[in-house]
């Protein structure tokens, strides 16, 4: 398995190299970081961005501080909602453009096995997502410096990090279930409206307070999206993101193993 596993991981790597999702994601976690970095310019100066025609005359903004603690909390929770979109697309590609493509069926001809194929896979999805995070949290530190953001410290700078880090993990952990949705779905299209029901339901059970029940809504909720004074996912909210991904990393290598391929 180990050697198989390498042959698959390099395989896989190739892919994802020649293709331009990678780039896509990059640049949509990107954006995500600068619209942090706008909204917190906004903050620091609310008159300042009414003068400059960046802000109409009757909005309002409310629950957020133009400091490190705040844009480190903010970029937290970009990552548990925007990422679980951008990670989810990334399973989904990952997994679903091999029917698209209408290679499933030569890449289970291969001597590799199907569980390490899996297996490869899924540790590439792990690898870039936790690329992207990382390169979250660069754009955060060079754009909070660039504005000048009161509140630095090593201890805020580590807090803030590894919370976006934890919840870049918990995402990705649950965007493998897309992997699975679109390894059963035999493509995209079942896959990407598995992920916007579960962002859905996510936000809709967050918002009446019961999100600490429902996995996908977890990074967002321990990120703060809810407010406060949300009731707080714990760790049983945490072991049901772990049980998600591990489940669905086992269920879709089970579906690859013995699911007919033929039609």
């Amino acid at each position: 398995m180990p050697g198989e596993l390498g042959a698959a991981v390099h395989a896989e790597a190739l892919k994802l190299r020649r293709s331009r999702v990678p780039w896509a994601t990059a640049g949509a976690i990107a954006l995500a970081g600068g619209v942090g970095a706008f909204f917190m310019f906004v903050l620091q100066d609310v008159d300042r961005a009414r003068s400059m025609g960046l802000l109409g005359t009757k909005a309002q903004l409310t629950g957020g501080t133009a400091d490190w603690p705040g844009y480190f909390s903010l970029t937290a929770q970009t990552v548990a909602v925007g990422g679980l979109i951008i990670f989810g697309t990334a399973a989904i590609w990952i997994f679903g453009r091999e029917f698209s493509d209408r290679t499933a069926t030569d890449l289970l001809a291969l001597p590799t096995s199907r569980t390490a194929v899996v297996l490869a896979k899924l540790l590439l999805l792990l690898v870039w997502c936790a690329a992207l995070t990382v390169l979250l949290v660069a754009l955060v530190l060079v754009l909070g410096a660039a504005l000048g953001l009161p509140g630095w410290s090593g201890g805020v700078a580590l807090r803030g990090a590894g919370g976006v880090l934890g919840t870049g993990l918990l995402t990705a952990g649950l965007a493998a279930s897309y992997g699975l949705a679109a390894s059963v779905g035999r493509g995209y299209l079942p896959a990407v409206a598995v992920l916007f029901l579960t962002v859905l339901v996510a936000q809709v059970l967050a918002a009446v307070g019961h999100g600490a029940w429902f996995p996908w809504a977890v990074p967002a909720l321990l990120a703060g999206t809810a407010g406060p004074d949300a009731a707080d996912a714990g760790p049983a909210g945490i072991l049901g993101v772990v049980l998600v991904a591990l489940g669905s990393a086992a269920a879709t290598a089970a579906w690859w193993e013995r699911a007919d391929h033929s039609a």
